[in-house]
């Protein structure tokens, strides 16, 4: 039986993710109280119930049972024909207060704190923190949309890869922010800057011409030799820890020409030694002329 905990931050997303697992056939459940989600589990196995796919959704709305998720999880790994993750949704603080102003809707914490929404979400980070140590997969969706994020955990969870580790290579601008979800992040803006050369300038790293320039140069290709030999020893490291869900990114400036040119041949390289890879370039379309 897979069982997915689906948790975060109230407004990140996860009503999105519930959508996506119910469609690709996971049993799903919002809002449970935390100490239920062992007996349902209890009896889908005691039954000859053909439910062997569950996705719950578990969250601050619980309020005070909230605390017992942890009791569950612990209770639930030592269960042999049950395999457990915890995927945390989340989003930064200003982005979340956005979404709650431009929706209208109430925090499920702002009764608690009078209606305000910072104290809230700043309470809720604090309540969910020690959860999100514990989650095998992480999506921070502060610069996704609704599809993206939705096709994201599509990715994630179409097939059966439960016992693999999941590679996601992105790319993305330092000038939009650092990406938060990265477990290794590889800056490449010691490099010549294809953004300088005019006939360049308007095209990306997913063209020939663009990735034939960043490479063109010895210490391009050097750097690029060394994360390759870093990254092809941490992999195995990682996957003997369990982990579920390697997230690399590679940031430039704008994050349009030499980090796409750097996270497409690494996620090529990670194909072709047979890793599952996801390619994400957040930023491509930042600033384009239409």
């Amino acid at each position: 039986m897979q069982l997915l905990i689906v948790t975060g931050m109230s407004g990140s997303g996860k009503s999105s993710v519930m959508d996506v697992m119910e469609d690709i056939g996971f049993y799903c459940i919002d809002n449970i109280p935390p100490k239920l989600i062992t007996q349902f589990v209890d009896l889908c196995r005691q039954s000859e119930s053909e439910i062997n796919k569950i996705a719950v959704a578990v969250d601050i709305r619980t309020g005070d049972m909230f605390t017992e998720i942890f009791r569950s999880w612990q209770d639930l790994k030592h269960y042999s024909d049950v395999d457990v993750k915890v995927l945390f949704i989340e989003a930064n603080h200003d982005v979340l207060l956005k979404r709650y102003k431009e929706t209208r809707r109430k925090h499920p914490l702002s009764e608690k704190f009078n209606g305000n929404i910072h104290e809230a979400i700043n309470y809720e980070w604090v309540q969910l923190s020690q959860l999100r140590e514990i989650a095998d997969y992480y999506i921070e969706t502060s610069n996704f949309t609704a599809s993206q994020l939705k096709e994201q955990v599509r990715e994630l969870f179409l097939e059966n890869s439960s016992d693999s580790l999941i590679i996601k290579v992105m790319s993305f601008g330092f000038k939009y922010g650092v990406s938060t979800e990265a477990d290794l992040v590889f800056d490449v803006r010691c490099l010549p800057n294809p953004h300088y050369i005019d006939e360049l300038r308007n095209h990306t790293g997913l063209e020939s011409c663009v990735r034939d320039y960043v490479m063109s140069f010895e210490q391009s290709q050097v750097l690029f030799e060394k994360m390759k030999d870093l990254i092809d020893y941490l992999i195995p490291l990682y996957v003997h820890e369990g982990k579920s869900q390697l997230v690399l990114s590679f940031g430039c400036t704008g994050g349009k020409h030499r980090s796409i040119t750097f996270a497409e041949l690494m996620a090529d390289h990670l194909i072709e030694n047979g890793y599952k890879v996801q390619k994400y370039h957040r930023d491509i379309t930042k600033d384009k002329k239409f």
